[in-house]
């Protein structure tokens, strides 16, 4: 099943000779379930393109269409509800609520809809994370891979048709940078949960289903996880 069509999608900064062509006509497709990662050197459109398809930035041309529905074609009100409800985000500085427990800060998203959290559903992501014992602390009283586990949870909680996760593993050391992975991997197992990932680590891409490269903002499907792909 279709979770997200992109096609043709450019952005364009600057115009004349300060013209910045970010993205372009990136076309690609991901099924639900599907864990998928992004590499490329910095500044060659990844996090260009995770902004266009998480609808925080509007392309120059092309369209985002996830699960039928035509993101650029919504008046931005409505682009902003679809947004909060069918796409969950991580971010590499985390970006918890620092007055918020672990607990709080996980269904803060929810709240923020104006619903009201399962608590079944909370515990289950408790326990999936390996937070349960930490449900009552702030961030300032986590690790870093702690942190950044919360912020998972955050995004699953909304059961988005879409996790985009911009170099979640940015700020960790290799272990934890080993356990955000296997804890994304067992999410997108668990829940068929779908996920596409930037970063620039390519050893961290040997569990997902398949790795896309930017280079100079043209988008190349490399297939399946081999390591001799990214060399």
């Amino acid at each position: 099943m279709e979770i997200l069509k992109v096609q043709n999608l450019c952005k364009t900064y600057g115009t004349g000779e300060a013209k910045v062509d970010a993205l372009k006509n990136v076309s690609f497709s991901l099924e639900k379930g599907e864990f998928v990662a992004v590499v490329g050197e910095s500044g060659s459109g990844k996090s260009t393109l995770l902004n266009c398809i998480g609808a925080l930035d509007v392309p120059t041309s092309g369209t985002v269409t996830m699960d039928g529905n035509n993101l650029f074609s919504m008046k931005e009100e409505e682009r902003t509800i679809f947004r909060r409800r069918n796409i969950g985000f991580i971010f590499q500085s985390f970006q918890l609520v620092s007055e918020l427990t672990v607990e709080q800060n996980i269904a803060f998203p929810l709240l923020l809809d104006y619903r009201k959290p399962k608590a079944s559903d909370v515990e289950e992501i408790l326990e999936l994370l390996g937070l349960t014992e930490r449900r009552n602390h702030l961030p300032s009283q986590l690790s870093g891979g702690q942190q950044q586990r919360v912020a998972i949870g955050r995004a699953l909680i909304t059961k988005p048709k879409l996790i985009l996760a911009d170099e979640p593993t940015g700020n960790l050391d290799s272990k934890n940078s080993q356990d955000v992975i296997d804890l994304l991997t067992k999410a997108s197992r668990h829940y068929q949960q779908t996920i596409l990932m930037i970063t620039h680590n390519n050893g961290l891409t040997s569990m997902v289903d398949r790795v896309l490269r930017v280079t100079d903002g043209v988008l190349t499907d490399l297939g399946g996880n081999e390591n001799e792909k990214l060399s």
